[in-house]
């Protein structure tokens, strides 16, 4: 949003990371675990080295990092030229001598690649999850009305985007807010209708109170991928209570069968803490089990990050930092034995796969089973010259390794 207003009040843009070289640099930071926020630290850092050597004349600093700890930062880095929140669009606009477009709502400047997109349904979370810091930053959930959505979906479909990868703190919590009750199946309906949409995927799903009637349209819509991001985070009764998570491990274990009951064929995304306040090596160990037993299709694990103002901020923060790794990396080496027992299985078969890039001599593309830059790839011997780049072609799958398959167009 905030590029294409920019864009429109004649600046001239570009999204790049690594190349903090441009008159004006404006940083969008994370502040929610600590490795996120010394990354968004080294990116100001870097940026107000350059602006000391004059390849930048102004550096602006937005987001989560900014939001939270806005004096902090303004005290310890006072070469920023100024700090934004969450929410400060028009600030920022404002700050610039630009003026606040009213009519490009819904119109986005995208910087992922134009045959798929992320799109925002809601904002802030009314969860509260003892370890997490995101409400603090973002405040509470508001969902975006549906007309909203669907004319930003209808936006994107018709500049190429292929795929649609809806986004938000809590998926499911979807609508309660202004319609009074969850909406996101009738939203995904409408988004499946739009022309163009191949696929859409669902990310952050919260477990507690889901919405059934969201596994009916998944099973019926051809459009809608047979993926489901719902991160679980543990499976202890006893660290479930403190983590406020509102859900118990019978719960868990009954919406999962639930879940891959209604649609057959789904893979399952979720993601786990490790060495949060008090986990013991009994719990770890039934964490390992439910892992195993699940077998799920994709799996993320964090080590637990104590932050301040959270409630379990309050809890001692007793689990070294190397247990907490060595807990990751079991955790990590199980599932990637479990991924590649279930990559082999598909050795022979052939799937759908968007073209995302092309690396060296392959293209590389994913299933509907696989979320950009988190899950799994296809490396596909590229065949010739072709552009197939944000295509989606049928491919056999021939061989397969941990995370990775390799397949040929056909």
């Amino acid at each position: 949003m905030l590029l294409k207003q920019l864009d429109k009040n004649k600046f001239i843009v570009s999204h790049d990371s690594e190349k903090l070289e441009h008159d004006i640099v404006i940083i969008n930071t994370c502040g929610f675990i600590n490795d996120a926020k010394q990354e968004s630290i080294e990116t100001i850092l870097q940026a107000v080295k350059n602006k000391k050597q004059g390849r930048i004349k102004k550096v602006l600093v937005t987001g989560c990092l900014s939001a939270r700890y806005h004096d902090e930062l303004k005290k310890e880095i006072p070469e920023v030229d100024a700090y934004f929140g969450v929410n400060d669009l028009k600030e920022i606009l404002n700050y610039l001598d630009a003026d606040y477009k009213k009519e490009l709502i819904g119109e986005r400047h995208l910087t992922t690649p134009s045959h798929y997109a992320y799109l925002k349904i809601a904002e802030g979370c009314d969860r509260k999850c003892s370890f997490c810091a995101i409400p603090l930053i973002r405040g509470k959930h508001i969902s975006k009305p549906v007309k909203d959505i669907v004319k930003e979906a209808t936006l994107l479909a018709n500049k190429g985007a292929k795929e649609l990868i809806l986004i938000a703190q809590d998926l499911t919590y979807y609508g309660i807010d202004i319609y009074k009750k969850r909406k996101l199946a009738e939203l995904l309906e409408k988004l499946s209708d739009i022309k163009n949409v191949e696929w859409i995927r669902l990310q952050y799903a919260y477990p507690a109170a889901f919405p059934m009637d969201v596994l009916k349209v998944m099973r019926e819509r051809k459009n809608i991928c047979n993926y489901l991001d719902i991160p679980f985070q543990h499976i202890s009764d006893r660290l479930l209570k403190s983590m406020n998570r509102a859900i118990d491990k019978k719960g868990t274990l009954k919406l999962i069968e639930k879940i891959k009951k209604e649609v057959p064929g789904i893979a399952l995304r979720t993601s786990l803490i490790v060495g949060y306040p008090g986990e013991t090596e009994k719990d770890f160990k039934e964490l390992m089990n439910f892992v195993n037993d699940v077998k799920f299709d994709r799996l993320g694990v964090f080590t637990y990050s104590h932050e301040e103002s959270t409630k379990a901020y309050q809890l001692k923060d007793n689990i070294s930092a190397k247990v907490k790794q060595e807990r990751a990396d079991a955790l990590m080496k199980l599932q990637e034995n479990i991924s590649l027992e279930k990559n082999e299985a598909l050795i022979g078969k052939i799937l759908k796969v968007i073209i995302d890039r092309k690396e060296n001599e392959f293209f590389v593309g994913r299933t509907e089973y696989d979320s950009p830059e988190v899950d799994n790839e296809v490396l596909i011997k590229a065949p010739g010259k072709s552009k197939i780049i944000g295509q989606l072609k049928n491919v056999k799958i021939i061989d397969a390794e941990p995370f990775d398959l390799f397949g040929e167009i056909i």
